[in-house]
């Protein structure tokens, strides 16, 4: 491979835009490629903060920004955090990044050296691991299966941790599950860590609207670990904003700094204009989010309906986000004529090569017997997509 770095060499490729490619290059050749491999929102930015980034393109917003994001951003997060989630970061605590991507990367490269261990409670998003490994870092896998909702316990956080523990990531409501962590749930996990103050968490909440089981909670709510805790939060997912590209931490002032700092060496302030944008989102009026949470919420209820009527799928009740993550392993070993199923991979390209829906399986995600569906599209289409799966799936014997 030339002269490629073992860093590069030893990442694996993003399951999810394989997937999404190579559905696109299907559809390009004319084939009517239903598409739920992706995570977007199919809604469109709402029209407020659309006219936000008008605004501050005709104001000459198009010089570089500070290194951490516009002060008027930052305390428009900063009142966000205390309004919806009682949680006080002065806007200085707060730094402003290319997506909640770069935002977790950065505190992954701020606190993880050569050999430390990250937590990743599993199944999780397939780009934890790979940025634990870009560390130097070992990502620690603690599995939780289907008949825990997908959520980690207590005491299997408490048996992973090691000396060399120095990150535990928590994403709820979660990709690729859509599994939502309860008040109990995390105090719970509060509790371990109290005793364990030499370790950070690393808190995705970009899901945190698209919720169907009511009020949203974060581990930084929980003094005993809340001087510990980074949030990671953006406007992706709640205000359908995926390709302005803007998510943020907020956390301890010292780790801030440090992401600060790094981030002024690789990527400097993000786009001014989506800043101004992203402001609007959070000063604004919500009522896009709420829409949204609900069409989602019926969206729900519809794709676990239709999954439950698959032979040899496994469902359960995703709490939030947009994903369903049925477990389909009764299917390994089936075949179409020459055609063999061996793993979730096999019946996610199968799928997409014979029924003509894309999917991801669950290998990247640490579930190989799961397969993950995005259910961020129009009702008429999960339906027929749903009926293409049931009858692509009968033809395995």
């Amino acid at each position: 491979m030339g002269q490629i770095s073992d860093r590069v060499m030893s990442l694996a490729t993003s399951a999810t835009f394989a997937m999404s490619q190579k559905s696109g290059e299907l559809a390009a050749q004319g084939v009517d490629v239903i598409n739920m491999s992706v995570g977007e929102p199919d809604f469109n930015t709402p029209d407020y903060v659309k006219k936000a980034a008008v605004q501050a393109i005709e104001e000459n917003y198009s010089k570089y920004s500070p290194v951490p994001g516009y002060m008027s951003l930052r305390k428009a997060i900063s009142a966000k955090l205390s309004r919806e989630n009682g949680l006080e970061y002065a806007p200085e605590q707060i730094l402003v990044s290319t997506g909640a991507k770069q935002a977790i990367c950065n505190a992954i490269l701020a606190l993880v050296n050569p050999g430390a261990e990250v937590i990743l409670p599993s199944p999780c998003w397939v780009s934890y691991p790979e940025m634990v490994k870009l560390a130097g870092g070992t990502p620690v896998v603690v599995k939780a299966g289907i008949d825990q909702d997908f959520k980690i316990s207590a005491s299997q956080l408490e048996n992973a941790i090691t000396p060399r523990t120095k990150v535990v990531m928590i994403c709820s409501p979660s990709n690729p599950t859509g599994s939502v962590y309860s008040h109990g749930e995390l105090a719970a996990l509060a509790q371990v860590l109290k005793n364990h103050t030499e370790i950070y968490v690393i808190s995705d909440e970009i899901y945190e609207h698209i919720n169907f089981v009511g009020s949203h909670s974060s581990l930084a709510g929980f003094k005993e670990v809340a001087d510990r805790v980074v949030v990671i939060n953006g406007v992706s997912k709640a205000y359908a904003m995926t390709g302005w590209r803007i998510g943020f931490m907020a956390g301890p002032l010292w780790l801030v700094k440090a992401c600060n700092k790094l981030q002024g060496q690789y990527t400097s302030g993000t786009c001014s204009v989506a800043q101004k944008a992203a402001e609007a989102a959070f000063n604004g009026p919500q009522d896009d989010v709420e829409m949204m949470r609900k069409v989602f919420n019926k969206r729900r209820d519809l794709i676990v309906s239709l999954a439950k009527e698959i032979p040899g799928f496994d469902v359960n009740m995703p709490q939030g986000a947009f994903y369903l993550f049925p477990k389909c392993d009764s299917y390994f070993g089936k075949r179409d004529g020459d055609r063999v199923i061996n793993s979730a991979e096999d019946l996610a390209m199968y799928l997409l090569e014979v029924g003509h829906v894309a999917t991801v399986g669950g290998t990247a995600f640490g579930a190989p017997e799961c397969i993950r569906f995005s259910y961020a599209t129009g009702e008429d289409k999960i339906t027929e997509a749903f009926r293409r799966v049931k009858e692509t799936l009968a033809r395995l014997k």
